[in-house]
């Protein structure tokens, strides 16, 4: 199972560079203000959580088995937080309380990433 965490964190990652590269030189004319710092956001946001994800597979794979749920926890509520930030910034119709969720799944994803730590 812990493939599927470092899978996920470097394919994560890989869209990170690749949506910072599109975002610093493909954006369209007036792409700036709230928008520009919406994005930015959710960029920091999945770069952090990529990372998040592969400690969180070297963690399974040394059989802290709630890093299992950290990492679900990690990939839904960066699916979650950084697709709402993004569709808003593109002028998408709100989602509600997508991105909230989202946050409060990445939130869990650390308190469960500190207690498998602290498990044997």
């Amino acid at each position: 199972m812990h493939r599927i965490w470092l899978v996920l964190g470097a394919l994560t990652g890989l869209a990170a560079v690749g949506l910072a590269a599109w975002a610093a030189h493909g954006t369209p004319a007036g792409f700036e203000g709230v928008q520009r710092r919406a994005v930015d956001s959710a960029l920091m946001v999945q770069g952090w959580h990529a990372a998040a994800l592969l400690v969180a597979g070297l963690m399974v794979e040394r059989g802290r088995r709630l890093a299992n749920l950290a990492g679900l926890a990690f990939a839904l509520g960066t699916v979650a937080f950084c697709g709402a930030v993004w569709w808003g910034a593109m002028g998408g119709a709100s989602v509600g309380p997508v991105a909230p969720t989202g946050g409060m799944l990445l939130m869990a994803g650390w308190a469960l990433l500190a207690l498998g730590a602290l498990k044997r």
